[in-house]
């Protein structure tokens, strides 16, 4: 039996977005006297949403601050990074081609990013409409590790057997905890060449 669905984790799968949401906030934050570089972002923000991100930098902070204090930074967040990826949207032309001839599946995005960041980069790079369901951070109560996202955006889907692609371990075990196959890719090149042999293949050689 072959997958009649696809569904994708968005930074850094379909987009390469990680550095843009490194810098922006690092530019949102640094009012507060808030630091940090991307080795930091990338061990431990990758695959995780917003609330839970702001939550970590605000224990680290000296002395402590409240989380709420740092999500008051998100609208100015938010704007750095749109004025960055709408400028360039950071989705390749070759993933781009892959999504448009995907056209005998189901598409998903499931990501815990902010529909506001996700959505117009989607449109910009002309995929948005290819997609039956995008699944974001206001859409569900509990993220990633979560399988609530997942389990979500199968149920609107009605797929019946489903490949989740994932860079994050986080991202990799909420598929798996929502009963997905899993491809865990390094980034949107790895995209290009892994997801045709995967969808050949089927389950045994996935996981």
């Amino acid at each position: 039996m072959v997958y009649d669905a696809v569904l994708f984790d968005f930074d850094g799968v379909l987009a390469d977005t990680e550095p843009l949401h490194c810098a922006a906030w690092q530019r949102a934050l640094e009012p507060l006297g808030i630091t940090f570089d991307w080795d930091f972002y990338r061990s431990e923000a990758i695959g995780i949403s917003d609330a839970d991100l702001l939550a970590l930098l605000a224990r680290r902070s000296r002395p402590p601050m409240p989380a709420e204090a740092l999500w008051q930074c998100y609208p100015r967040k938010r704007d750095i990074f749109l004025k960055l990826a709408l400028a360039d949207p950071p989705i390749p032309p070759a993933v781009r081609n892959l999504i448009q001839e995907l056209n005998h599946h189901k598409l998903a995005v499931v990501t815990s990013t902010s529909r506001s960041e996700v959505e117009p980069v989607l449109a910009a790079a002309g995929l948005w409409p290819y997609f039956q369901v995008i699944i974001t951070a206001e859409d569900v109560a509990a993220h990633k590790p979560d399988p609530e996202p997942y389990l979500t955006a199968a149920r609107r889907l009605g797929c019946k057997r489903g490949l989740a692609v994932e860079d994050s371990q986080a991202g990799a075990a909420a598929a798996r905890a929502a009963g997905l196959d899993v491809l865990q890719v390094k980034g949107p090149s790895e995209l290009i060449g892994k997801l045709g042999a995967a969808l050949e293949v089927g389950a045994a050689q996935v996981r």
